[in-house]
């Protein structure tokens, strides 16, 4: 029986990042399908691990991008449509517990509005002199 490592995600409107945390994987393998189907297989130390995922909405394939790194394995993917998922999967009920948002890349709607706009106002100072 396979073991699920850690699957971090982040969106964009038109993009999501995926990535997988497995340390010193070996043999990675990935696929990703147009309808949303993605899927990671990976050993590490002779331990089989595995991600297979029903995304929530339809992908653009050719345009999306992953390295396979020494810690990490990302991925970025293109949505076919750019518009903001209300999940990362198609489940019912708790999504499941290898999946885990990505803090360190999560932008919310509104933020990414405010960046294209040229608004962003991160490093000036509000407070009252």
């Amino acid at each position: 029986m396979s073991r699920h490592p850690t699957v971090k995600w982040a969106q964009r409107s038109d993009k999501i990042y995926l990535t997988v945390d497995l340390p010193d994987a070996k043999e990675v393998q990935l696929k990703l399908e147009p309808d949303g189907k993605f899927c990671f297989t990976a050993t590490k130390d002779g331990v089989a691990y595995e991600v297979d995922m029903d995304l929530f909405d339809r992908v653009n394939v050719e345009e999306s991008k992953y390295n396979v790194g020494v810690r990490n394995t990302v991925y970025v993917i293109k949505k076919a449509e750019k518009k903001w998922w209300d999940s990362l999967i198609k489940h019912e009920g708790k999504p499941p517990l290898f999946l885990k948002v990505d803090w360190d890349k999560w932008v919310d709607e509104e933020e990414e509005e405010s960046e294209r706009a040229g608004m962003d106002f991160g490093d000036m100072d509000f407070s009252v002199s």
